[in-house]
């Protein structure tokens, strides 16, 4: 997905959240924003949001020498989450439709996300994704690609929301490689996020050799993206996977809520749609 004009407001709040959160004095907070003004001027056409975004985040660890100015906030998320995974996965193991129900409990975690609001209710995210309509509906496609794959390759987003994923993860039937940055970016998930909620209990943990949020190929390790042509399914997880992948030819689900006005647009959904979305290449490989 293309960075629109819509997208620069929403660059400069980023910035200057981060550079509170890492405690930047007020002329260090306005030295970002002129920063970020310039990285926007310079940004190439074909640029993706989390391309910029990366670059943002960078910009503030180095200029406020904080390595993680979202540490807090994740581990917070994630203790918040931990303390809902009873109840998560006693919804699932009462469902009638229970991988329906774990897909949509994952969405549900996708409200964990400081690039887009600085608070959310999780608790009543859960009930409206639980019983809202999708706005668009692969669910069909994807129990088919789960049934023909004999492994699935999960691209993580948030902190916190990894326990929406690992709770669905225990609901699929093979095994599962789950994908982390390689390095803090806003509040997305790396390998010591994923530990603390669990995840190489449920999965094989791996990384994107980047810390761009998303996957934008171009900036993710040789490594991975081997992986990620290998994979026979792809479940991408959360808006920054869907604004670096819509445009590749891959298997891939994309399970998120269209948070962000412009996303939504882009997708041609509601603001807040819950969305199960197949990629053509899933779509042709996984015929009814």
């Amino acid at each position: 997905m293309k960075v629109y004009l819509d997208c620069w407001p929403c660059f400069l709040r980023q910035a200057l959240s981060a550079a509170r959160r890492a405690g930047a004095t007020p002329a260090l907070q306005r030295a970002i924003l002129e920063e970020t003004m310039d990285a926007l001027r310079a940004l190439a056409a074909e640029a993706t949001p989390p391309e910029m975004g990366e670059r943002i985040h960078r910009l503030v660890r180095e200029r406020t020498d904080t390595p993680d100015p979202y540490l807090q906030s994740k581990q917070e998320a994630t203790r918040i989450a931990l303390a809902l995974r009873p109840e998560l996965e006693a919804r699932v193991s009462a469902s009638e439709q229970p991988l329906e129900t774990a897909v949509r409990i994952s969405i549900a975690g996708n409200i964990i996300d400081y690039g887009v609001a600085e608070r959310f209710d999780l608790e009543a995210t859960l009930e409206r994704v639980l019983a809202e309509p999708l706005a668009i509906d692969a669910l069909s496609t994807l129990r088919r690609a789960v049934s023909q794959a004999d492994w699935i390759l999960y691209l993580a987003d948030n902190a916190g929301e990894t326990i929406f994923d690992r709770v669905l993860i225990e609901a699929l039937p093979v095994p599962v490689t789950y994908a982390v940055k390689s390095a803090p970016v806003l509040n997305d998930a790396t390998r010591a996020d994923a530990l603390e909620g669990g995840l190489d209990q449920v999965a094989e943990l791996i990384d994107t050799g980047c810390d761009a949020m998303g996957a934008p190929l171009g900036l993710c390790s040789e490594a991975f993206r081997e992986r990620f042509a290998a994979a026979p399914l792809i479940i991408a997880k959360g808006q920054a996977n869907y604004e670096t992948l819509s445009h590749v030819d891959a298997p891939i689900c994309f399970l998120l809520q269209a948070k962000c006005e412009v996303i939504a647009q882009d997708i041609g959904v509601p603001t807040g749609a819950v969305i199960v979305k197949a990629s053509q290449q899933l779509l042709d490989s996984t015929p009814i």
